[in-house]
C-alpha cells in the first residue's frame, strides 16, 4: 500500500473526527441518524434553488410511494426536533450524505456527492435575532479554528485563519464594490479579512438582485436584522490561497417562522408548497423555532489540508480530464 495514500486517508479522517468533537462541544448538540431518502410530496426535500432534479427511487415493497435521494436535511432536522421533543438550546447533527447530480459544473469545489455536518438547534426563548445568529457563528468558527490548530500540530500544516471571524452584510458589499459581481465581492472581502460571515443571502439587495439564491422555506432572508438590513442567515467564507478565491465552508441561518415562510414563498412564487405536510406543520405551530445549517465535510478537509481539488478528499465521479489533471483524485 502506498504511503502517500495512507497519509491522505489519515489526514481526512483526522479532520472529520476532530471537527466532529469540536462541533459537539461548541454547539452542545448530539449526533443522530438521518435518512438518505425522502418521500416525494411531503415537503421534506430540500428544493435548493427549485430547478435541480433529485434522483428518484421506487421501493418494491412500498409500491404506492415515490422517494428521492435527499439534497440535504434542511427541513427533516426541524421536523425531528419537534418529533422527539428537543427543548430550548438543544440540538442535533447528522453526518449527511446526499446526491446533487444536477450541478451546473464539476470543478475543484463542486461534486455531485455532498457530505455535511447537517445541524439544527431549538432557539432559546426571545433569541430569534441577529445577536444569537452571530453567537452561533462564533461557536462554529471556534470549532473550525481549533481543528485547524490540531491539524497543524499533527501534520505540520501551518494555520492561516484569523482569530476572529468578520461579520458583514451583503448590502454593505454592494455599496463597497458596486461594479463587482457577487462572487468578486466575496473574493475581495475574504482576501482582506481571511474569514467572513456574510449576512443576508436570498433577498434582493439595493442593486435589484440577491447576493445568491436561497430556498424560501428554511433560512429566513426577509426579516429585518439590523437597521434597514434584512436577513437572519448567511455563509461562512474563508480565503483559500490554493485556489485564490473565497471558499464557502457553511451555509446556515435562523429558520423561517410562519410570517417569513408566507412572505418568502410569495416572493418566490411557490405558494403551492404551503399545501405540503411539513409546511402545514410549521404554519400550525407544530415545529419549534430553530437555527441550523450545513458544514461541508469534504470542503473542510480540502481547506484545512490545503488541497486543490475536492476529489482529493472524497470519492465521487469525475471526467477523464480531471483525473488526468489532478494526481491524487480518489
Amino acid at each position: 500500500m502506498q504511503k502517500s495514500f495512507i497519509l491522505q486517508q489519515n489526514e481526512i479522517s483526522f479532520v472529520k473526527n476532530t471537527f466532529t468533537q469540536n462541533l459537539i462541544e461548541q454547539l452542545g448538540i448530539i449526533e443522530v441518524q438521518g435518512p438518505i431518502l425522502c418521500e416525494v410530496g411531503n415537503g421534506m426535500q430540500d428544493n435548493l434553488s427549485g430547478t435541480e432534479k433529485a434522483v428518484q427511487v421506487k421501493v418494491k415493497c412500498i409500491p404506492n410511494a415515490l422517494y428521492e435521494v435527499v439534497h440535504s436535511l434542511a427541513k427533516w432536522k426541524r421536523h425531528t426536533l419537534a418529533r422527539f421533543g428537543f427543548q430550548e438550546g438543544e440540538g442535533l447533527f447528522v453526518h449527511m450524505k446526499a446526491l446533487r447530480p444536477d450541478e451546473d459544473s464539476l470543478d475543484p469545489t463542486h461534486s455531485i456527492f455532498v457530505d455535511q455536518w447537517d445541524w439544527e438547534k431549538v432557539i432559546p426563548a426571545g433569541r430569534r435575532n441577529l445577536a444569537y445568529l452571530k453567537e452561533t457563528v462564533n461557536s462554529i468558527y471556534k470549532a473550525i479554528r481549533l481543528t485547524e490548530l490540531a491539524v497543524e500540530a499533527r501534520f505540520d500544516i501551518p494555520s492561516v485563519l484569523p482569530k476572529e471571524i468578520t461579520f458583514v452584510h451583503s448590502e454593505d458589499l454592494v455599496k463597497r464594490y458596486p461594479d463587482l459581481t457577487s462572487k468578486e465581492r466575496e473574493n475581495a472581502i475574504c482576501k482582506e479579512h481571511g474569514a467572513v460571515f456574510l449576512i443576508g443571502i436570498g433577498g434582493k439587495l439595493s442593486d435589484g438582485k440577491p447576493h445568491d439564491g436561497r430556498a424560501p422555506d428554511y433560512d429566513d432572508w426577509t426579516t429585518v436584522s439590523e437597521g434597514d438590513y434584512k436577513g437572519l442567515n448567511g455563509d461562512i467564507l474563508v480565503w483559500n490561497e490554493q485556489l485564490g478565491t473565497a471558499f464557502e465552508l457553511s451555509s446556515m441561518g435562523i429558520r423561517v417562522d410562519e410570517t417569513a415562510l408566507r412572505l418568502q414563498v410569495e416572493i418566490a412564487g411557490t405558494q403551492d408548497r404551503l399545501e405540503m405536510d411539513w409546511h402545514k406543520d410549521l404554519l400550525a405551530g407544530r415545529l419549534p423555532l430553530s437555527i441550523g445549517g450545513g458544514i461541508g465535510q469534504s470542503r473542510m478537509a480540502m481547506f484545512l489540508l490545503r488541497k486543490k481539488h475536492i476529489g482529493e478528499v472524497q470519492s465521487s465521479v469525475w471526467t477523464k480530464e480531471t483525473r488526468e489533471q489532478f494526481e491524487h483524485i480518489l
